[in-house]
C-alpha cells in the first residue's frame, strides 16, 4: 500500500433531516448544537433545562423552537424525533430512561452512564422499545478515526500488541469547573479517561485484567489515573497537566500513531516495523467542530431502522465502562449514588 486509506464517512448533508430536542444547555450543547448546524440539514425544535428562564434564553439564543423549563415537556412533544442528552454525568440515566420510556430515539453524550450497570440498563430499554440510542462518543464517528479503521480492519498492523493512550488537561483548582465536583461524579475518568479507555477496548477488546492507581486532586475528586489493562495497553489520565494527549496502536508489522488530541479530527501517521518509509492521512484540526458527524449517523441509523451503530455499538460503551468500573475499584472511587445501584463490575473479567 502507497497511501492510506480515504476516509468513507457519508457526506453528513446528505443525512436525513429530523427534528432534534436538547436536554441540558451548557458548553457541549452549544458546541453540539452550533456544528450539527453548520454541517448538516438536521433541525433543532426544542431545548429543556430545570429553568424555565434558561431554557428560553437558551432558545432563543440559538433560534430553536421552544425551551421547556422540565424534561418530561420535552420529551412528550410532538415535534422530537431524537433527544440528545447534554446533562452532567449524574443525569443521563434518568434522562435517557425518560426518553426512551417516551418513545423516542436517544442520543447520549459520553459516557452512557455512570457505570457499567447503568449503560447496559440504558441498552436493554431501547432495545426493548425498538429505539434507535448511541453513545455520544464522537472520536469514533470522525473520518480519522474511519481511517484507523480500515488499517486495523486490512491486517497492516500484523498481529496488534499494544495500545498507549493518554490525555491529560490542566483545571484550575479554583476555576469551579464542574469536572472539579465530586457530587457530579467529576475527576478525569469519565470525561478525559473514557477516551483512552474506549481505543483501548475497541482496538484489544474487552480488558480481562486491568491494574490502577491514582492521585487525589485538592477539589476533593481524583486527579491523575495511570492503568494497565491486561499487560498490553497503558492509559493516562489527568487533570494536573496539560499532557501530549497522543496515541499508539503497535503491532508486528507496523504503527500507527495519532498526534495529539489523538480524540479529535487529526493526522494518521503509519510506520512500517523495522524502519522505512511513513505514510499520512491528514485532516485539518478543527476541534469540536467535528460533533457533527455523530449526528448526522444517528440520523442515517434511524432512517434505516437501526437502533444503534456499528461505529459505537452499544456493547462496546458498556465494556469500556466495565474496564472504568474496575479502574475506580481499584483507585477506590464511588460516584453519587452507586452505593444503593450495587453496579456490576465483575462481569467479564477472569484475573484481576
Amino acid at each position: 500500500m502507497t497511501t492510506l486509506p480515504a476516509p468513507r464517512t457519508p457526506d453528513p448533508m446528505a443525512a436525513p433531516a429530523l427534528n432534534w430536542g436538547v436536554i441540558g444547555t451548557g458548553w457541549i450543547a452549544e458546541r453540539f448544537i452550533g456544528s450539527v448546524r453548520r454541517h448538516t440539514r438536521q433541525r433543532f425544535t426544542a431545548v429543556a433545562s430545570r429553568s424555565a428562564a434558561r431554557a428560553e434564553e437558551f432558545a432563543a439564543r440559538h433560534g430553536i423552537t421552544r425551551g421547556y423549563g422540565s424534561y418530561e415537556e420535552l420529551v412528550a412533544a410532538a415535534d422530537v424525533d431524537v433527544v440528545y442528552v447534554a446533562t452532567e454525568h449524574t443525569a443521563h440515566l434518568a434522562c435517557a430512561r425518560l426518553a426512551l420510556e417516551a418513545g423516542k430515539h436517544v442520543l447520549v453524550e459520553k459516557p452512557l452512564g455512570l457505570n457499567a450497570a447503568q449503560a447496559a440498563e440504558i441498552a436493554e430499554l431501547a432495545a426493548s422499545r425498538g429505539l434507535f440510542c448511541a453513545e455520544a462518543l464522537w472520536t469514533f464517528f470522525l473520518p480519522r478515526f474511519d481511517v484507523v479503521r480500515q488499517v486495523l480492519d486490512s491486517g497492516m498492523l500484523g498481529e496488534v500488541r499494544s495500545v498507549l493512550a493518554d490525555l491529560g488537561e490542566y483545571f484550575d483548582p479554583a476555576g469551579g469547573h464542574r469536572i472539579l465536583r465530586a457530587d457530579l461524579a467529576g475527576g478525569p475518568l469519565l470525561d478525559l479517561g473514557t477516551y483512552p479507555v474506549s481505543l483501548a477496548t475497541w482496538v484489544l477488546g474487552p480488558a480481562e485484567s486491568v491494574q490502577a492507581s491514582g492521585q487525589a486532586h485538592p477539589s476533593g475528586v481524583n486527579g491523575q489515573i495511570g492503568a494497565v489493562l491486561d499487560g498490553r495497553a497503558v492509559v493516562h489520565t489527568t487533570l494536573f497537566s496539560d499532557t501530549p494527549s497522543t496515541a499508539v496502536i503497535a503491532g508486528t508489522e507496523g504503527t500507527l500513531r495519532l498526534p495529539g488530541p489523538f480524540y479529535q479530527p487529526g493526522d494518521v501517521v503509519f510506520s512500517p516495523a523495522g524502519g522505512g518509509p511513513s505514510l499520512t492521512y491528514t485532516e485539518p484540526l478543527t476541534g469540536h467542530e467535528g460533533l457533527h458527524f455523530e449526528a448526522a449517523e444517528a440520523a442515517r441509523c434511524i432512517r434505516d431502522g437501526l437502533v444503534e451503530t456499528p461505529l459505537r455499538p452499544l456493547t462496546d460503551s458498556v465494556a469500556t465502562l466495565r474496564v472504568i468500573d474496575e479502574i475506580r475499584r481499584r483507585c477506590g472511587i464511588v460516584f453519587p449514588g452507586e452505593q444503593d445501584e450495587q453496579p456490576d463490575r465483575t462481569r467479564g473479567r477472569t484475573a484481576l
